[in-house]
């Protein structure tokens, strides 16, 4: 596609029906397309840096980082800087918990007293049980984060006291912590709320499983058979200087850590996580090392509980979404000065993986992120249609990420419009 046809194209989408408009790659050298649009996305959206791969046939085809991870000290983003990748967490704990369940260790069917120091009950339904499953697939009736994934530490810092008995001090209705909007006015099993502390209590049940704390069950078990040398819980297992600053509203911030770890506290590059999901497009196996059977992998991938609450669906620590006729399995991640995203296609095994070193707290900042996502599907992809309509769904898709939003047709218009001025500039 010449440059000029596609700058036509980019303002006539903006006046047009978006359901119906869409265009096409037809050169196998029209990267430089891809990058001066990635870049013009990120001029706009303030975006200091973006680093992201493409994952086909089990293996990485191209990875590639843009723009500045550290403005201070002028350092340029590549494949290899890390991030702190947030929600994404979760489809490594849900992988240890259904490690665990192979090898007979507890059962994800199990009411989860019996692995707890302490009854865990809804208050508003105290004979209902609650089950590992349900926390894995976000159907427990805990409703909101008030509190846990909300407490913020500058680097390192370690609470004692974490993850017992301060859990239970959280949710227990006599504990000094608990408030009672952390539980729905539902039983468990019955609608999805999706509660990072669920994932909490997750990796505690990691723990009192296998007398290891989870970082550590998570690098035995996990990191190392994926090779993944880059990855960690602990700033101070990782190059400092390699990891990406995190920015609010152009400032930056202190990396820091969150007391709800196994719902989002993990810190990897692209490169080292592209492992972790090939080894889940590949029935559990990456290279020669199997993680998981092709049996947890296919549960782990299936929606559990139907909903209609969110822009998505769950499985068990993935969340799975319905774009173009095509179902997509992976996970978002947003956090202070940090959204990330991990995804598949199911059809034909195309997966993208990107990290970028800013917050998503509005529809501006949705509307580029989710069209980094279909550009980066389209670069997959080469003789793949990018459709106004996916564009749009994905939008919904990750609508999640923030509370807010507006008129979403009138500001991708607007968005698109501002992307054909800047792309002579």
């Amino acid at each position: 596609m010449k440059l000029k046809a596609l700058i036509v194209f980019i303002i006539l989408v903006a006046n047009l029906s978006i359901s119906k408009t869409y265009f096409k790659n037809r050169n196998n050298d029209d990267d430089r397309i891809f990058e001066r649009l990635l870049h013009k996305i990120m001029e706009i959206d303030n975006i200091p840096s973006i680093s992201a791969a493409i994952v086909k046939n089990n293996r990485v085809v191209w990875a590639k980082g843009f723009g500045l991870y550290d403005i201070e000290r002028n350092k340029l983003a590549s494949n290899k800087t890390i991030y702190l990748i947030a929600s994404i967490t979760k489809p490594f704990t849900a992988t240890a918990i259904m490690q665990l369940h192979e090898k007979g260790l507890l059962d994800i069917d199990d009411d989860v007293n019996k692995y707890l120091p302490f009854p865990l009950r809804n208050p508003n339904y105290p004979g209902k049980p609650i089950t590992i499953r349900m926390l894995l697939a976000h159907q427990s009736s805990l409703a909101e984060d008030p509190l846990a994934f909300y407490c913020y530490f500058p680097g390192d810092l370690e609470i004692k006291g974490y993850p017992y008995p301060w859990l239970k001090e959280y949710l227990l209705p006599q504990g000094i912590h608990y408030k009672p909007q952390i539980w729905a006015d539902y039983p468990p099993g019955e609608e999805m709320s999706y509660a990072n502390i669920g994932y909490s209590i997750l990796g505690y049940i990691v723990e009192l499983v296998t007398n290891m704390t989870f970082y550590e069950y998570c690098n035995r078990y996990i990191f190392k058979p994926l090779e993944m040398e880059n990855t960690s819980f602990k700033l101070n297992d990782l190059n400092i200087s390699q990891i990406a600053v995190p920015y609010e509203h152009g400032q930056p911030l202190l990396h820091y850590s969150i007391l709800d770890y196994p719902a989002g506290g993990l810190r990897t590059n692209v490169i080292d996580l592209s492992h972790f999901l090939i080894a889940h497009m590949n029935k559990g196996k990456y290279k020669n090392v199997s993680i998981l059977g092709e049996d947890s992998i296919n549960e782990m991938h299936r929606v559990q509980y139907p909903s209609k609450k969110y822009g998505f669906e769950y499985g068990l620590g993935f969340q799975i979404w319905k774009i173009g006729g095509e179902k997509y399995i992976g996970h978002t991640g947003g956090l202070y000065g940090v959204a990330t995203k991990m995804v598949y296609r199911e059809s034909d095994k195309v997966g993208i993986i990107f990290f970028m070193n800013k917050g998503v707290n509005n529809l501006r900042d949705i509307i580029a992120f989710s069209l980094i996502e279909r550009l980066l599907f389209w670069k997959a992809e080469k003789e793949k249609l990018i459709r106004m309509k996916d564009i749009e769904e994905t939008i919904n898709a990750n609508m999640h990420l923030i509370k807010k939003y507006g008129d979403v047709n009138k500001e991708l218009r607007s968005f698109l419009i501002e992307i054909g001025q800047k792309f002579y500039i």
